[in-house]
């Protein structure tokens, strides 16, 4: 995938062959914590869904490089903010051993931290069930949310969805189609009725920190 600054993306991914990816509550609570820890020192998520067998992001980059040293800061403060609400006073500092290839650039980019962060929850998915091999698709997909060539996608039985036909504002619509994705499946009724999204947040019905509702507003005002 090709990032760039200042620039909206819609970025998702499924299950190898559209396999399960989240089983549980606690499944997709650990999903949540990585990406607080990998995506949001690259920018700002507007949406997100995480359905049982893939997930939607609307994100805003902000950077494409980081410091590697940075970043692993701010997931290892992440994550110990992840073992407290989990384990109270019990929690464990985190202390992680870096092999010597990861101390070998150091930036690490936004394609480096998304694939490290579906690795990351492969791994803790794989022990937990028992299992082995890749989890996710291989590659991540992602479309730049203004330039027009990426706004009319195809439905599998080959009719444009009328939310990205040309004309019309894809960051809006994106942001739209990412909230409905449970309803459309048939999961709730409505689409603030499915906890795995930031649609209560947009409705004010969760404090959630992970997006940034401004920007998201700022989209839906332009309009």
């Amino acid at each position: 995938m090709e990032f760039y600054p200042q620039q909206l993306f819609h970025i998702y991914n499924q299950g190898n062959n559209r396999r399960q990816l989240f089983f549980s509550d606690e499944n997709y609570q650990f999903f949540l914590w990585k990406m607080r820890g990998y995506l949001t020192p690259f920018g700002d998520l507007v949406a997100w869904c995480l359905m049982p067998n893939h997930f939607h992001w609307l994100f805003y980059v902000r950077l494409v490089e980081i410091e590697r040293k940075i970043l692993r800061q701010h997931i290892d403060e992440v994550e110990y903010l992840r073992r407290v609400k989990a384990y109270g006073a019990h929690a464990r500092a985190v202390d992680r051993a870096y092999t010597r290839k990861a101390e070998g650039n150091s930036v690490v980019t936004l394609n480096e931290a998304i694939g490290t962060l579906q690795n990351a929850y492969s791994r803790a998915l794989n022990k937990e069930k028992g299992w082995t091999g890749s989890l996710f698709r291989e590659r991540c997909k992602a479309k730049d949310g203004w330039i027009d060539e990426f706004v009319c996608l195809e439905k599998l039985d080959g009719k444009a969805d009328h939310r990205f036909l040309p004309n019309t504002d894809y960051a809006f619509q994106c942001l739209c189609y990412i909230h409905e994705n449970a309803r459309v499946a048939g999961l709730v009724k409505e689409n603030i009725d499915w906890v795995y999204s930031s649609a209560r947040d947009y409705e004010g019905l969760r404090k959630g920190t992970l997006c940034n509702l401004k920007i998201g507003r700022e989209l839906i005002d332009f309009l």
